[in-house]
């Protein structure tokens, strides 16, 4: 779709979300600027999240032009009052999805859209149940080195979520790391007030 004298830029490397841009038949670029994912003690998960999102929107404060509009992400897995980030290493992997064996969390995504005007963030919280997951299976699904670039070491969409995944409440691309849909009509907002 071409938002006729507006360019999204895509603030993030993230796979996942790049596709769900092209298959929002959005026309986009990508640019991104590295930040550190840091936040204050003492916020909650969708604190955390909007945060993230917020800060990773400042590096392009000065940079940005008019008829440009700056998105940005973060999606954190929310534990036990605990943010489960993406893993540093196998023992963390391991530690994280043997925390979420058994139990409920919440995967919050929060986005924050950026204009020369204006700043606008939307969250959204979506709940995972896994099931027991087993020892063995953890291993093995380390080994494929897929739980690295994952907060809370896991990928819905891979063979070990659609496993032990037995239920979710609320938007299933949020857990992926953008709920589409919500993104998808503030885009549509921003272009017609602008």
């Amino acid at each position: 779709m071409n938002l006729i004298k507006n360019q999204i830029i895509l603030a993030s490397s993230s796979p996942r979300r790049k596709f769900f841009f092209e298959k929002m038949q959005l026309d986009f670029i990508v640019k991104v600027i590295p930040v550190k994912e840091k936040y204050p003690p003492g916020l909650n998960g969708i604190e955390t999240a909007r945060h993230i999102a917020h800060k990773k929107s400042e590096s392009f404060l000065e940079k940005i032009k008019k008829n440009q509009l700056v998105i940005t992400a973060d999606t954190i897995v929310w534990h036990k009052n605990k943010s489960l980030g993406k893993p540093s290493n196998s023992l963390e992997a391991k530690k994280m999805l043997k925390k979420l064996s058994n139990s409920s969390h919440e995967v919050i995504t929060a986005v924050c859209f950026l204009t020369k005007e204006k700043t606008e963030i939307i969250h959204e919280v979506s709940t995972v149940t896994f099931g027991k997951v087993s020892e063995d299976e953890i291993n093995d699904y380390i080994k494929t080195g897929s739980p690295f670039d994952k907060a809370g070491s896991y990928g819905i969409q891979d063979s070990f979520g659609i496993r032990n995944i037995v239920s979710i409440n609320g938007s299933y691309t949020n857990i992926i790391g953008l709920p589409v849909a919500q993104v998808f009509k503030k885009i549509k907002e921003i272009i017609i007030e602008n």
